[in-house]
């Protein structure tokens, strides 16, 4: 996690500005004489809005952030309004759980409106809100908001240039339950309506961790196989965040200056953490559950380890409806996230080729650095082959050689684009000719034509040494990865590499 790559210092600036903009939400909330529940809660409000708004460009984020009340605000009114009653109140979680999932399909902006919307719910179960707070509740989340979006488009902007990465092509239907929102939608309330059940059976207080664990582990998954890796890996930072709250928060009980810090600190972790390990993330996050119980004075022992209990039921939970309701296998969804980065790699290298040919209007960059994403999609969706608990070794070995080579792959294109970019870089017939087999290996693997024979020519050839030789080395060993991909890809998609 510590040695992650971290290309611009991108997580670190995001998670550094996360900590002011959630600092600068509860310092309002505390200026303007709200309680402690109202604080707590503009500090969760402006964390999710940092953390869930993630619309490719600054426009979008400042119109999503602007449409947060409007999904997180009748939610509030209707978690406090049911509070005190038990079917209502449940009925009405489940619905917010099946609007909430259903709403992705309308990209980033819906997830994170359905994020906002089911975590507004929880967090009301979560302080035992009431109608009577309603009012400091709005006003704690409206100052959050705008703290959020200060810090967010003012003080600190981030320009993201590149979109988040959305649904495999091959796993789009037409509609109904070929959807993938719409078949997670009906997956995501079933795993929470058992945890509900079951979480109620364990605590009539604290049911809501279970329902939250289910929740959380259908965001940004699509497989059998993604679901089932990322509840062991929730479980897993949960029972060591507890271990450190254990040592940490209970000894502080709730003391006001240094649990404020180990809460920036938590934050910091969530932000820093997300994109490279769900077990880190999960350990800030419990953590800081923790210490915000010792702020309310209701932390003990016993309620870390139900904390734990509970996680433990809703991560079963969503095992049983991924595997039970409409499944999608690992292998449908590794193929999908397998084929998109090779048309990546496609389209990088064209724009390269125009580029090098003299196009000043091409423009490799934001192929490239959608392919570094792609990739962190890729390595998502084979983490249940590559797990060390995974079975299937012949499968694990050759799913950890598809993501070396991808990697290979990405690193040379990443020359690549950094030698197009190069004004003065020639114009060679040669480089025209190494781009055009470059994407000739990738259509090959693509329409599943690669051929043996293809890859010992590739393997061997070796670029002119000349004034191009640095781009045609690049392409010469993105030629090559192309090539060997052939093998463990089974010069198909059809083959089953990566899958259940």
């Amino acid at each position: 996690m510590f040695v992650a790559p971290d290309p611009g210092r991108l997580r670190l600036r995001n998670s550094t500005r996360a900590v002011i903009g959630v600092a600068l939400a509860v310092a309002v909330s505390e200026l303007c004489g709200l309680s402690l529940t109202a604080s707590i809660t503009g500090g969760l409000a402006a964390l999710l809005a940092l953390f869930t708004v993630t619309d490719a460009t600054v426009r979008d984020q400042r119109i999503t952030t602007a449409l947060l009340p409007t999904a997180g605000f009748p939610v509030l009114a209707l978690a406090t309004t049911l509070h005190g009653i038990t079917l209502a109140r449940d009925a009405a979680f489940l619905s917010v759980v099946f609007c909430g999932v259903y709403a992705r399909r309308w990209g980033p902006r819906g997830h994170a409106l359905g994020i906002f919307a089911f975590m507004n719910f929880f967090i009301t179960q979560f302080l035992h809100a009431v109608p009577a707070q309603l009012p400091e509740l709005y006003a704690a989340v409206g100052l959050a908001l705008l703290a959020a979006g200060a810090v967010r488009f003012v003080l600190w902007p981030i320009d993201r240039r590149t979109p988040p990465t959305a649904a495999p092509p091959a796993l789009v239907g037409t509609g109904g339950l070929a959807r993938p929102t719409t078949r997670q939608a009906f997956q995501a309330t079933a795993a929470c309506a058992l945890a509900l059940f079951v979480g109620q059976a364990l605590s009539e207080d604290r049911w809501y961790w279970a329902v939250g664990t289910a929740w959380w582990i259908f965001v940004n998954t699509v497989s059998r196989g993604e679901t089932l890796v990322r509840g062991f890996r929730r479980v897993l930072g949960t029972l060591i965040g507890i271990a450190v709250g254990l040592l940490v928060a209970i000894p502080l009980n709730g003391a006001p200056a240094p649990t404020a810090g180990l809460v920036a600190i938590c934050v910091f972790g969530i932000f820093y953490t997300a994109a490279v390990s769900y077990s880190w993330m999960m350990l800030a996050v419990t953590v800081m559950a923790g210490l915000l119980y010792g702020l309310l004075g209701v932390l003990d022992p016993s309620l870390l380890v139900l904390r734990l209990a509970e996680t433990g039921v809703g991560a079963v939970c969503a095992a049983l409806a991924v595997v039970l309701v409409l499944p999608v296998t690992t292998h449908a969804t590794n193929d999908a996230w397998i084929q998109r980065a090779l048309h990546c790699v496609h389209a990088a290298t064209a724009e390269a080729a125009a580029r090098l040919a003299g196009d000043a209007e091409a423009d490799p960059a934001p192929h490239a650095a959608e392919l570094e994403l792609l990739l962190g999609r890729v390595r998502m969706s084979v983490a249940p082959l590559v797990h060390p608990l995974s079975p299937f070794r012949a499968r694990k070995a050759r799913a950890a050689h598809v993501i070396e080579l991808l990697d290979d792959c990405a690193r040379e294109v990443r020359g690549l684009v950094s030698v197009a970019a190069d004004p003065t870089a020639s114009h060679d017939a040669r480089l025209a000719a190494a781009c055009w087999r470059g994407e000739a290996a990738v259509e090959a693997l693509i329409v599943g034509e690669m051929r043996s024979s293809q890859v010992t020519a590739a393997t061997h050839e070796t670029p002119h040494q000349s004034e191009t030789e640095s781009a045609l080395v690049h392409l010469s060993g993105l030629e090559r990865a192309l090539s060997e991909l052939a093998i463990p890809l089974g010069a198909g998609p059809r083959s089953p590499l990566v899958g259940s």
